[in-house]
């Protein structure tokens, strides 16, 4: 859902079915969970990782890509005995070998999909599946005390923008696919390095069958030149963009 603070027009540029009736409204009238996100141990998605960060003390952005794969572990239970899954992620770097260096914790529960990532707990999916159906996505986040470092994700209104389309990700074409738009913001300007500037993107895609395809996050602060100094990006700043390159 689009959201834009000051005046502007511009935007920036999981893990992983039943057969299904859809009406003229979008909505898929069977659809459940486990058809966007059908966790299986021993399933995987190998994913193009573009990862935005700061370099230069702040003063510039620099793209990196790696490939990770995102692969259920094992079966077990979260903090409060629910069924859960747990998520390893492997990276290679310069066709070197894969090596973990993450893990998340994925909730399927009745009504949504609950997801643990850098101990923030995000809920990806929501029933019904439906175009136009929205949640708050963050709402077991902690944006608004004192020392929360993640205030940019308050307010998040995950929406259902497609349902059941046919999209193309990567080199995939895929007959049935959900985009969840998050977050679509833009605070000041962002042409202009004379002023404070923020933008916060956030969209996803789920295939049937097969699970996240396609994700798209951004959050970038960018504080303006003070004295002789030159303007920089704040710490924290970064984007990073999953396009599905393989999976079983």
């Amino acid at each position: 859902m689009k959201r834009i603070l000051i005046a502007g027009t511009a935007v920036l540029a999981l893990l992983f079915t039943m057969n299904s009736c859809k009406d003229e409204t979008g909505s898929v009238d069977t659809a459940s969970i486990e058809d966007y996100s059908p966790f299986v141990v021993g399933k995987y998605i190998t994913y193009r990782l573009d990862s935005l960060v700061s370099v230069n003390f702040g003063s510039a952005l620099q793209t990196r890509s790696y490939e990770v794969k995102y692969a259920v572990d094992a079966a077990i239970t979260d903090a409060n005995n629910r069924p859960s899954y747990r998520i390893i992620r492997y990276i290679k770097k310069n066709a070197s070998t894969w090596q973990a260096d993450a893990s998340f914790l994925a909730t399927p529960t009745a009504n949504g999909l609950e997801f643990v990532e850098n101990n923030l707990r995000y809920i990806k999916l929501r029933l019904p599946i439906r175009n136009g159906y929205s949640w708050s996505g963050n709402t077991h986040i902690d944006t608004y005390s004192i020392t929360s470092e993640v205030k940019y994700l308050a307010d998040w209104d995950y929406m259902y923008d497609s349902v059941g389309v046919a999209t193309t990700v990567g080199t995939y074409n895929l007959e049935d696919v959900i985009k969840v738009d998050q977050r679509d913001e833009i605070i000041g300007n962002p042409a202009d390095p004379a002023f404070y500037s923020e933008i916060n993107y956030g969209v996803e895609k789920y295939a049937r069958g097969i699970g996240l395809v396609y994700r798209k996050f951004l959050h970038t602060e960018y504080q303006p030149p003070t004295g002789s100094g030159g303007g920089n990006f704040a710490e924290g700043t970064y984007g990073v963009t999953l396009t599905m390159i393989d999976h079983n």
